[in-house]
């Protein structure tokens, strides 16, 4: 009997290491049935509760599959933090019924949607940057597209993204600070090329991350945000999972 009861207590112990190594398991901030599509990237909720689906950006395809796979489903609602935004908006990784996968990564796989780098736990945002990764890798939805991934040395496409979410590849020529911004250059003219600004108060994130900013110099990395400028586009990083280094076989996006 005590051999037996052992045994259970092992095999408990096991399953709850494994539930706890799924990743994105936050703390759970309640339950709900779909009772619609409001958009893109927001649901509504039997209960009335307007849901943002967090750690991901939208593409021409998101909002189809949101409906294909959400559309009368019972959910689980994980997160860090439940206040609303400013619109009213829950931000959430949204579960199906009793899948430990997050909505997000299964839309970042089938190629509907990009990560936005929003998430900052590890594990998590490891998780969905792997989702996106294999889309890619294969083509899928918005990564079949050649343009999906702006090339750096072609600042007028990526200026032709302004106010829209893009990832863009290239290598950093220069890392030049000027007072309290430190500019990443992927072109030799500052004011024409393309850059990435990162601001004083978020260096201590890239500290603790164990990047200096200088060490990009040369390197090639690939960096995901929203296109500012009026001469050369800008993307400002707020934060650290914009940016991803390459490894040296990875090829860079394609040239319009």
């Amino acid at each position: 009997m005590a051999q037996r009861l052992h045994l259970t207590v092992a095999i408990l112990l096991l399953a709850g290491r494994t539930a706890s190594a799924a990743p994105c398991q936050f703390e759970s901030q309640g339950e709900g049935r779909v009772a619609a599509i409001v958009d893109a990237r927001s649901v509504r909720l039997d209960d009335g509760r307007e849901i943002r689906l967090a750690g991901i950006e939208t593409t021409a395809t998101t909002k189809q599959a949101l409906a294909s796979l959400l559309a009368g489903r019972d959910v689980t609602l994980r997160g860090s933090d439940d206040t609303p935004d400013r619109y009213g908006r829950q931000g959430a990784l949204v579960f199906i019924g009793e899948s430990d996968t997050p909505l997000q990564a299964v839309l970042l796989a089938q190629g509907d949607a990009m990560v936005s780098a929003e998430i900052t736990d590890k594990d998590c945002a490891a998780a969905l940057m792997t989702s996106e990764a294999e889309a890619r890798r294969q083509k899928k939805g918005n990564w079949a597209d050649p343009s999906a991934i702006k090339n750096a040395e072609s600042p007028d496409d990526i200026l032709a993204g302004i106010g829209r979410f893009v990832v863009v590849e290239g290598k950093v020529l220069s890392v030049r600070q000027a007072g309290a911004m430190t500019y990443l250059n992927f072109g030799r003219n500052w004011t024409r090329g393309f850059a990435a600004t990162i601001s004083k108060r978020t260096l201590p994130a890239f500290e603790s991350a164990g990047i200096t900013l200088k060490s990009l110099e040369s390197k090639r990395i690939r960096v995901r945000g929203w296109v500012e400028g009026s001469t050369g586009p800008r993307i400002d990083v707020r934060l650290v999972g914009q940016v991803e280094l390459l490894g040296a076989n990875e090829p860079t996006g394609v040239r319009p």
